[in-house]
């Protein structure tokens, strides 16, 4: 029997989220609580009926959101390379938008990648930016999302 304690719960990074209706989806297929985090300013009707929650316009209110709802053993989809690494320290999975899983040995690095791209900003280099969201991305996505939440499950 499983005990509420045991489902873990998938909070979404939902201001610019691409995959929202994959992560819907798959959602339906496991035993998972899904909730949607994302500031008013991004608040939208077509919630998929799912758990939405809103949060103040100030920067960073979504990611503390989730700092401070999630759990060990949690899931996250993000794009955000700081909450990432804040999330990997409490045993977090952390799932970017394109399917790449964030991983503790890889962390600060990205965090140093980060570090040099705003820095180069701030002194007027720019550089094309990220690459276009593509089929690819969603299909690596999807895999990954049932990997996890197949892995949770014991299968």
């Amino acid at each position: 029997m499983i005990n509420e304690h045991d489902i873990p719960t998938l909070f979404v990074d939902a201001d610019a989220c691409p995959v929202k209706a994959e992560i819907v989806e798959i959602g339906k297929l496991f035993t998972v609580e899904i909730i949607f985090v994302a500031s008013y300013a991004h608040m939208i009707n077509d919630t998929f009926t799912q758990n939405w929650v809103y949060v103040d316009n100030r920067k960073e209110e979504v990611d503390l959101y989730i700092l401070n709802h999630v759990s060990h053993g949690d899931i996250v989809v993000t794009h955000d390379i700081g909450l990432a690494s804040s999330l990997l320290v409490k045993e977090v999975h952390v799932l970017s938008p394109r399917g790449m899983l964030f991983e503790e040995k890889f962390i600060s690095t990205a965090l140093h990648m980060r570090y040099l791209a705003a820095k180069a900003r701030r002194n007027g280099i720019y550089g094309k930016g990220p690459k276009r969201f593509n089929l690819q991305d969603r299909k690596r996505f999807k895999e990954q999302l049932i990997k996890i939440l197949s892995e949770n499950e014991g299968f």
